[in-house]
Parts: C-alpha cells; structure tokens; sequence
C-alpha cells in the first residue's frame, strides 16, 4: 500500500490524518483478515531477534497454544530469521560488528495450521544453488529427512553455506507439509526470496 508522501491538493491537515489513520487501519484489517497474529518487516540483528521471539513465544502462551507447536512455530520462526541475519543481501553497517540484515517474518493461521513466511532479498547468483537444496529437501520423506540431517552433520559445511542447508533441514522436519518457496528478480544482482512453512 502507498501512503502520500505530501498533503494531497485541498486537503486539511484534520482530513489527512483521517486518510492516515484510515489506510493504516485498513492494513491492519487486511492483516487480520489472512489470519496473520505476528508481522515484522525491516533490520533485524541477533538482539532484535531476542526480543522478537520472546514476544512471540509469550503471545502463543497466553493464548494456550499447544505446547508441542509453540516449540516448533518458534524454532522455525528462530531459524527463518537467522536466516535474514546471515544470508539478506540487503544489508547496513559494518560486516560482523554493528551489522544489520534486513528482510521480514509473518506468522498466522490459516485452515487451522500455523504459516511462518519470510522473505528477504538473495543474491541472483545464490538462486540456483539454494533452490535445489530447497527442491531436493521437499522431496524427501520424514525418514529421509531424517537421514539426509544426518549425513549433511558429518560432512564439512559448503564454502560460504553458515549451515544453511541444516538449517533448511530443521525446518522442514518440523514442518506440517512441504516447504513452499518462490523467488520474484528484484534487479540485475538481486532476488527476492520467499519461504512459507506451514506448522
């Protein structure tokens, strides 16, 4: 959604902030409406994601979520956005010191299941190998998940990887049904990737 980055022609200030709060409500709505309860999109760090999560595990408590799926929406919720730290190709600050990652993290409801999206912009050159990892892990079953985690544990992390193949791994064996991703070209150097895990 666009909001107006200037009064419109013949607007008070009275009614631009009855058009300000309007659209922010209608996105609140609209949020609402696809069943989503948790939604952050901007720079995360280590620390941001502390916070983040702690607010999250404490939300699907008091709302007596079931304990076995608090554990998992949150470790997938964990793992997505360590995922942003590490791998988002949008990025502020100085490389392992006050560095800043950006990308965002959804968590809804949908038919009954708990989604974990998240998205943040990837490398055109990484886009080949990450989804065949991704290609490769939906077509295994729990048990070759199970062994495939194995194996990639007792092989020797890929150049440049930050255990990103595990990581993909712990997520889809926690996962309801397979992974779902997409990737949409962002510019020349860039993509955008998408990661829905349903819970």
């Amino acid at each position: 959604m666009t909001l107006p980055a200037i009064l419109p022609s013949g607007a008070t200030n009275f009614e631009y902030r009855e058009m300000l709060a309007a659209q922010y409500a209608n996105f609140k709505r609209s949020l609402d409406e696809k069943g989503i309860i948790f939604s952050f999109s901007g720079y995360v760090s280590e620390g941001i994601l502390f916070s983040l999560g702690e607010a999250l595990r404490q939300k699907m408590t008091l709302e007596d979520a079931d304990v076995t799926t608090v554990k998992k929406v949150f470790s997938v919720f964990v793992e997505q956005v360590q995922n942003i730290i590490r791998y988002s190709a949008d990025r502020i600050g100085e490389a392992g010191r006050s560095e800043l990652s950006s990308g965002m993290v959804i968590i809804g409801m949908q038919e009954g299941d708990f989604f974990i999206v998240c998205g943040n912009v990837v490398r055109q050159d990484d886009v080949p190998r990450l989804r065949e990892r991704l290609d490769h892990i939906r077509s295994l079953d729990r048990d070759e998940l199970k062994a495939h985690y194995r194996q990639q544990l007792r092989e020797a992390p890929e150049d440049g990887s930050k255990g990103a193949t595990i990581g993909l791994i712990e997520i889809a064996r926690r996962a309801s049904s397979p992974l779902e991703y997409d990737f949409e070209e962002w510019d020349d150097q860039r993509a955008f990737f998408c990661l829905k895990v349903s819970i």
